[in-house]
């Protein structure tokens, strides 16, 4: 019987139910996006409540791969933000347990997320890919339903343009009808005006049935009999009436579409059936090569064929085909030494004229040749893709363990925040990595794994920071960084000593003052004998005053004057070219100071 640790079970107990929310979210928004996207093509259908499910089912598991690795940044940043916040992280890290032992029960089930994974954009993404296609373009496909507006023309019925005044809804009588008909062509259509009718359809939904009542019908004849060089205009027909009955074609059933043809594309095989398939397409693509090249090769151009290198013995040996036996060379000045101008001209017009022709044929072959290999690289990107998303979820769950190990902020608002920044983020670069590798800008493994290499580096550098508990968010910490990098120093906060371990001597703290001003007055000699171009750009730290002046401000710190702590405050961290100035300036107020003393 394995028996789970407290603390392992605990942190199971913490970060699967919030896996599981935030899943289940990302998973709904991201449906609705496909839903707001399709939704031209759902509406006015008249689809069954079945069907319709049938194609959320289907579209939900095609969402999986977006939905999975926002799922796991969040939960995993919402967990341990939650720990830190309420300080359980810190009670487990001061009881001697590190950051790694926390995250190992969450590491192992990543690993079996990742398996999982794996295993679904293999055998059941295809498959689902394949139904969901196939369904929605059997709803593209299915006629619209019949909902006739009122004083408005409507077109959605096949060949006629119906108008009606007004309807009863209650009985669904039209009144006022205008209905042109062109389901016999523009030639011979048809302006039909009724009082009333009404539409049904017939028990199998494959017509319209049209009911008229008291109207008038005008047809355009056009007699076809006889063929085409004898068509000629009859004069219209004109037909009135009191009940009228006219049939429609129109397909309302919903027909799904054979999905064997998607089965056999791209996104409906899992890994072994697309590396058959890219050798396949590899190979057609070697041989049509490897035919172009001979024809290339044997072709003769205005009679002569090309010139062969081949080694031999070490040599450069130039042949030609073998069954040739007499060497043919064109002489290019015999064209312009015609007969006269007009037939020079003449055959040079036809060598242009044969030469665009061939570059013709050669741009269509390469053009039959660069859809083989886009279609090649369709199949390998599918096949990167089988493995994209394991390798997303472990990389995101090492970027927000830490991170919320780091913010220590729980609750949906900040995790949401940064968790939106950072999938965004690896959206753009992966959705940029895919385009390239499709259009062939890249290789498809690059394009495919770019948003992986992009983003592993932060998770590493988010772990690494979260085991040493360093603060990256301490943003005082980065600007003193920025600030001492750019020489400006930040403001020593000296005060006086309540107890000094040593008193100042004023002569000794008067020798030291005037030994430093020496070296600072040396610096500045030196700084002023640089070149021009040097000096101008010159702003680096001066490693000669920094320990002469550190020393001295120590030794001076434990002077009982507040006027002497106050000049020493004035001194900068870093000493450089631009606070050189303010240097001597306090070295010279502190030694009339002491002076004075």
């Amino acid at each position: 019987m394995v028996i789970i640790k407290r603390l392992y079970s605990y942190m199971l107990q913490r970060f699967l139910p919030l896996l599981l929310m935030t899943f289940f979210i990302c998973l709904f928004i991201v449906l609705m996006q496909f839903l707001w996207k399709s939704i031209d093509d759902l509406v006015g259908k008249g689809l069954q409540v079945s069907v319709i499910c049938e194609l959320f089912f289907y579209a939900a598991l095609s969402m999986v791969p977006t939905a999975l690795p926002l799922a796991v940044l969040l939960a995993s940043l919402m967990t341990f933000g939650n720990l830190g916040e309420k300080f359980e992280l810190t009670a487990m890290k001061a009881s001697g347990i590190s950051l790694f032992r926390i995250m190992k029960p969450l590491m192992i089930l990543m690993g079996f997320i990742a398996v999982g994974a794996f295993f679904f954009q293999n055998n059941v993404l295809p498959v689902a890919q394949t139904k969901m296609w196939t369904l929605l373009f059997s709803v593209r496909q299915k006629s619209p339903e019949v909902e006739i507006p009122e004083r408005s023309f409507y077109d959605q019925i096949p060949n006629m343009n119906l108008y009606v005044e007004r309807k009863n809804q209650e009985n669904g009588m039209l009144y006022g009808m205008i209905i042109y008909d062109l389901t016999k062509g523009m030639d011979n259509s048809r302006v039909i005006l009724a009082d009333s009718g009404k539409f049904n359809f017939t028990e199998d939904k494959t017509r319209l049935f049209l009911h008229l009542y008291s109207g008038e019908m005008f047809e355009n004849m056009r007699d076809n009999s006889m063929g085409s060089s004898s068509q000629r205009y009859l004069p219209f027909r004109r037909e009135h009436f009191s009940d009228k009955q006219i049939y429609f074609p129109f397909d309302a059933n919903f027909n799904r579409v054979d999905e064997s043809g998607l089965r056999n594309q791209y996104i409906g095989q899992n890994v072994t059936q697309l590396l058959h398939s890219i050798d396949s397409i590899g190979q057609q693509v070697d041989s049509i090569g490897s035919v172009y090249a001979t024809e290339i090769m044997n072709q003769p151009y205005f009679g002569v064929y090309p010139v062969t290198t081949r080694l031999e013995n070490g040599e450069a040996m130039k042949t030609r085909r073998p069954d040739i036996t007499v060497q043919k060379y064109l002489d290019v000045d015999s064209i312009f030494n015609a007969p006269n101008a007009s037939a020079a001209k003449s055959y040079i017009a036809n060598a242009l004229a044969k030469a665009r022709r061939q570059k013709q044929d050669y741009q269509y072959r390469s053009l039959a040749l660069a859809e083989q290999a886009k279609l090649m690289r369709r199949h390998d990107i599918e096949m990167q893709k089988k493995f994209t998303l394991s390798f997303a979820c472990i990389i995101f769950f090492f970027i927000g363990a830490p991170l919320g190990a780091i913010i220590k902020k729980g609750g949906l608002g900040t995790p949401l925040i940064i968790s939106v920044l950072l999938f965004i983020v690896y959206f753009i670069i992966d959705n940029a990595g895919y385009k390239m590798a499709r259009d062939g800008k890249t290789t498809v493994w690059l394009g495919i794994w770019l948003s992986t290499i992009a983003l592993m580096p932060l998770g590493i550098f988010f772990t690494y920071k979260a085991v040493g508990d360093s603060a990256v968010f301490n943003f005082d910490a980065y600007r003193n960084f920025f600030a001492r990098i750019k020489g400006k120093g930040l403001t020593r906060s000296l005060s006086l000593k309540e107890v000094r371990m040593m008193d100042v001597d004023p002569t000794q703290a008067h020798t030291m003052l005037e030994n430093f001003l020496s070296i600072c007055a040396s610096e500045q000699e030196r700084i002023n004998n640089m070149p021009l171009a040097k000096r101008i750009f010159y702003s680096g730290t001066n490693a000669a005053l920094r320990q002469p002046l550190n020393i001295l401000v120590d030794y001076l710190s434990n002077s009982p004057d507040i006027y002497t702590i106050n000049l020493l405050n004035q001194y900068p961290f870093r000493p450089t070219r631009r606070n050189l100035p303010v240097i001597e300036e306090t070295t010279k107020k502190l030694l009339e100071r002491f002076k004075n003393t």
